[in-house]
Parts: C-alpha cells; sequence; structure tokens
C-alpha cells in the first residue's frame, strides 16, 4: 500500500524514477523500464520528457521547455541549442537521438539540487567566517547595500506591524 502511494504522489507532483511500478486504483500493476514508453493506464499520465532530472513540457518549444529547469534561463537555453544544432520545435516532436543528445548537454551544467546546495554552502561559508555579508544572511538582512530605513521588507519578513510609531487605540 505505501509503495503505491508514493508511486502516486511522486507520479502527481511530476517525479518518476523509471524502476518504479505504477499502482492505479484497481490494483493493477504495470511495470516498465527506462528505455520502454511510459504507459497512459487508466487515467494515469505521463507527460514531458525527463531532462536533468526534470520533467519538462511536450508542447511547448524546446528553448522554453529547458528553462522549467532550475539553472537554465533564456541565455543558457538558446546557447544549450546552438551548440547541439538542434532546431527549436516543440518538444514532442523531438527525436530519441536529440533527447539523448539534449539529455547530454543539459547535465554538464550545474543545475537543479547542485546549484541550490552550492549555493547553500557558499552562504553557510560566508556565515562561517562571520564576515559582513554573512553577518548580514545571519540577520536576515540586505546583504548589497540596499537602505533599510523605508524598503527591505522581504529581508525583515514582518517585523514590523502596520500601527508602528502610532498610538495604540483605546
Amino acid at each position: 500500500m505505501l509503495k503505491s502511494a508514493t508511486s502516486r504522489l511522486s507520479v502527481a507532483r511530476g517525479f518518476i524514477n523509471p524502476s518504479l511500478s505504477l499502482t492505479s486504483n484497481t490494483s493493477t500493476t504495470t511495470s516498465f523500464n527506462s528505455l520502454s514508453p511510459i504507459p497512459k493506464h487508466l487515467g494515469l499520465s505521463i507527460r514531458g520528457v525527463r531532462v536533468g532530472g526534470r520533467e519538462i513540457p511536450d508542447n511547448k518549444r524546446v528553448e522554453y521547455s529547458l528553462q522549467y529547469i532550475h539553472g537554465i534561463g533564456r541565455t543558457r537555453a538558446h546557447q544549450i541549442l546552438c551548440d547541439l544544432n538542434i532546431e527549436n520545435k516543440i518538444t514532442k516532436d523531438l527525436s530519441q537521438q536529440e533527447i539523448n543528445s539534449l539529455r547530454d548537454e543539459v547535465s554538464s551544467y550545474l543545475i537543479d539540487f547542485q546549484l541550490m546546495r552550492s549555493n547553500d554552502l557558499a552562504v553557510k561559508r560566508l556565515k562561517d567566517i562571520q564576515c559582513y555579508r554573512g553577518i548580514r544572511h545571519i540577520q536576515g538582512l540586505p546583504c548589497r547595500g540596499q537602505r533599510t530605513k523605508t524598503n527591505a521588507r522581504i529581508c525583515r519578513k514582518g517585523t514590523h506591524s502596520a500601527l508602528d510609531g502610532k498610538k495604540a487605540l483605546r
């Protein structure tokens, strides 16, 4: 029961491990490997191509689909397509060879969890050495010289109420 619940949850979120077996509500189990196409079974469907550990949409052009991966923006997506000489067509029209070359190229960049982890480690290093930027991160204030008297509401996270500086109403 736990395996079927987790596999349904992972499919609903858009993440799926190719070695998992999917279970539908009618207790029919469908297994698949990474080379076979993912089946559509009793309302359970997988859409999109997996590139860089993420599901990118099928119905958009490749340049815009790649931007769904954290760490790939407009410039890098365009650069990837130029490096591979792939035409900017709709993702579902890509051949298997183009998809594989796209996966290889995207995996050479620092993306998704690797990128977030490296950013977290950089901020942790600043906090550990107690430099100015590290102290500002610890205090939750802006690090790059922005003013804090009137702005920086996002960084202060609601430390002031709406009635600051006014007399309390009776």
